[in-house]
């Protein structure tokens, strides 16, 4: 990789930033507005599926097009997407355009996201090289995630709910604008790339990708769950959207941290090991989160599980990109996003329908069962997969 695109790896994350921010605001926002319109759980968990529906018709096409032209390509599409369904939740908030924009602004960021993964793996010199870079590349969603909600409680509660969606229109934009900024590079010659459907059918088949795949699912759902229960628990204690933001606000500050802290110490981590830590203080973090006292408790049990899942990612992307061939990594992550939100797309219905007929704590228990069966899953790890590789 040429020193010129390593320089500008900056840019490559500041675009995650802006792209996902487009989304998390849009979430952020369609769902307090439903919520203040007085519509009930399950339709909220209704909505926030929809952001997954896109991604599960793009993600692997997505791989597949950065694999043959990098990164400026997905990115476009990405870019917009994201402005075409959140330019018509500014137009109008009618229910069909909140549905347009959670596909639309979902669909934009898993094509996007592919594209910048990928990007960012051919930066790395060597795979404990991998774990430092992905954990800044994992910052993307999480400072998105701590910003959009806090900036998004701001706009609602001193302009209106239309100014948050403004904001989510023109993040994509920005997006493409620093996206620019990176330097073209000639993807591999197409032969090198080929690949027939029964090759590609061996990734499903692969047992370390698979088995990553499937604690991808338990924990980015776990994610899934916090992101449900804080807004539909925060309005049932009558906490403003300031309050609410700014819980949501601290999961995503923690789990920004971690990441930082990933960066600086990946060569003394053991990818699996942290894993299963993750999955241990999540999943009692989830189980105890319901009975937290106030504001004060909600914090600190979002910056808790904050810690814990903000430190998954960078050690997923980093073995997937170690157990998979150097060619297919953009359809590796393709995979690996097709199926997350093949699961995420059920997954907020099913909160939904949780809450309303049971707790309002009831998906975050769910979550603590799944997270324990994914600890036990996780001795399977394989070790030294950097030495497989």
């Amino acid at each position: 990789m040429s020193s010129a695109l390593r320089e500008r790896f900056w840019a490559v994350i500041a675009a995650l930033v802006c792209v996902h921010a487009a989304m998390a605001a849009t979430r952020v926002t369609a769902s307090l507005l439903l919520l203040h319109r007085g519509a009930p759980e399950w339709q909220v968990g209704a909505l926030l599926s929809l952001f997954a529906v896109a991604p599960i018709g793009l993600s692997l096409w997505a791989g597949r097009l950065a694999d043959r032209h990098g990164l400026h390509r997905p990115l476009a599409v990405g870019v917009l997407l994201g402005c075409a369904g959140a330019g018509v939740a500014v137009w109008s908030q009618h229910s069909l355009a909140l549905v347009w924009a959670a596909l639309c602004t979902g669909g934009g960021i898993a094509v996007a996201a592919v594209g910048i993964q990928r990007e960012a793996g051919l930066m790395a010199r060597d795979p404990s090289d991998l774990k430092r870079v992905f954990s800044w590349v994992a910052l993307g969603p999480a400072v998105s995630n701590a910003a959009a909600p806090v900036l998004v409680g701001l706009l609602i509660d001193h302009v209106s709910f239309r100014a948050g969606f403004v904001l989510a229109a023109g993040l994509p934009l920005l997006a493409w604008c620093l996206g620019r900024l990176l330097p073209p590079h000639a993807p591999k010659p197409p032969a090198a790339q080929a690949a027939s459907a029964r090759a590609r059918s061996a990734l499903w088949r692969h047992p370390p990708l698979v088995l990553l795949v499937g604690l991808n699912l338990a924990l980015s759902s776990t994610w899934d769950a916090h992101s449900f229960v804080v807004p539909v628990l925060g309005h049932a204690r009558a906490m403003s959207a300031s309050a609410i933001g700014l819980v949501l606000g601290s999961f995503a500050v923690a789990a920004s941290l971690v990441r930082l802290a990933i960066s600086r110490w990946a060569d003394h981590l053991d990818e699996a090991r942290a894993l299963r830590w993750a999955m241990a203080t999540a999943g009692t973090i989830c189980l105890v989160y319901a009975f937290l006292p106030g504001l004060a408790g909600m914090l600190l049990g979002s910056a808790v599980l904050g810690v814990a899942l903000g430190s998954v990612q960078p050690m997923v992307l980093a073995l997937l990109h170690q157990v998979t061939p150097a060619e297919r990594h953009g359809e590796a992550l393709g995979l690996r996003m097709l199926a997350t939100n093949a699961a995420t797309i059920g997954m907020p219905l099913l909160f939904g329908l949780l809450a309303g007929a049971t707790s309002r704590a009831a998906p975050m228990w769910l979550m603590s069962s799944l997270l324990a069966l994914a600890w036990w899953q996780a001795g399977r790890l394989p070790r030294g997969a950097a030495a497989a590789a």
